[in-house]
């Protein structure tokens, strides 16, 4: 199965591959073409802007991930100029990028240490946490915590992170925020255009469309003893599955990894029993069953339950 990730795509010639992901090209121009206007219809729309703003953040946050697993064209640099306007602000497109593509070693998926997409901590580093931090991690294993708070907790550790890599003098990393902090002068500059307060932006667009971001994430991957039991599906209805591109459907994602979005679906379908049998039937009926189950209920426990103390310490001293 792996030798055949993507292959669909890799064989054809630039004209066909174009014409085949034109839902990609489509996407872009949407999301762009709607963000555009709630930025200048936004006194119309008031604090309802929050609705449309939140959606196309995290709506560009998924064209970004469809873009650095190698769509809609072969060209990483024009791939990644598709998505140079930083409409989410906060986290640079290259290091989503770079730390994405590492998480996608499915054999260390939800690892503390080196999976940079767990929400797990080894037992040894929550034994360093204080009292304060102790209950915001507890809360932030709530989905009403994730989206609430979860945004500003994996900012503050992402952030301290690359302030350390740069001041290290890592200069790919100081490479990618100097890039991103253009995208994120040219949304800015548009924002202040239009005449919406740059706060506006940041508090009713940028965090809450992470906050919807942190919905896929809370649910797609668990710890399990074997790699693909960690993975889920869910079955979602149409506007998650549009909004986050199908990435609903993670553990197909993760087996086809340079899949097309749109080609997704069709591969769930064909290979349904084949995928539950391979995850240990991760599967979840839609969103509305998570909020149901895990709005204010704690989904797993904040450490990892399968991580012994011995190799939290080992990992904890390699850092």
């Amino acid at each position: 199965m792996g030798d055949a990730r993507g292959a669909s795509h890799a064989s054809l010639g630039p004209m066909d591959r174009a014409k085949r992901e034109w839902p990609t090209w489509l996407a872009l121009v949407v999301c762009y073409a709607l963000w555009g206007l709630t930025v200048a219809y936004h006194p119309i729309l008031g604090w309802w802007v929050i609705v449309p703003g939140a959606v196309l953040v995290a709506f560009h946050s998924s064209l970004q991930h469809e873009i650095l697993h190698g769509h809609p064209t072969r060209s990483a640099a024009l791939n990644e100029a598709l998505v140079f306007p930083a409409l989410g602000l906060f986290i640079p497109y290259r290091r989503f990028r770079d730390l994405h593509l590492k998480h996608h070693n499915d054999e260390r998926l939800t690892d503390p240490f080196d999976d940079p997409e767990s929400f797990y901590l080894a037992e040894a580093d929550w034994q360093c946490r204080c009292g304060l931090m102790r209950t915001l991690l507890a809360a932030n294993a709530t989905l009403a915590g994730r989206m609430l708070i979860g945004p500003a907790m994996a900012m503050w550790g992402f952030w301290r992170s690359e302030l350390r890599l740069i001041a290290g003098g890592d200069e790919a990393v100081r490479g990618a925020w100097t890039r991103h902090m253009l995208g994120v002068a040219l949304v800015l500059a548009m924002v202040w255009w239009a005449g919406m307060a740059i706060w506006v932006y940041i508090a009713l667009a940028a965090y809450p469309g992470m906050s919807l971001i942190m919905i896929r994430s809370f649910i797609e991957h668990r710890a399990a003893e074997t790699a693909p039991q960690r993975t889920a599906v869910i079955e979602a209805g149409w506007f998650w599955r549009l909004l986050y591109l199908n990435n609903n459907y993670h553990s197909v994602h993760h087996a086809y990894p340079a899949m097309a979005w749109y080609l997704l679906p069709s591969r769930w379908r064909a290979e349904r029993e084949h995928v539950l049998r391979r995850n240990g039937g991760y599967l979840l009926p839609g969103y509305g069953a998570v909020f149901r189950r895990w709005f204010l209920k704690g989904r797993e426990p904040v450490i990892h339950p399968l991580l012994y103390r011995d190799d939290a310490a080992r990992g904890l001293d390699e850092r």
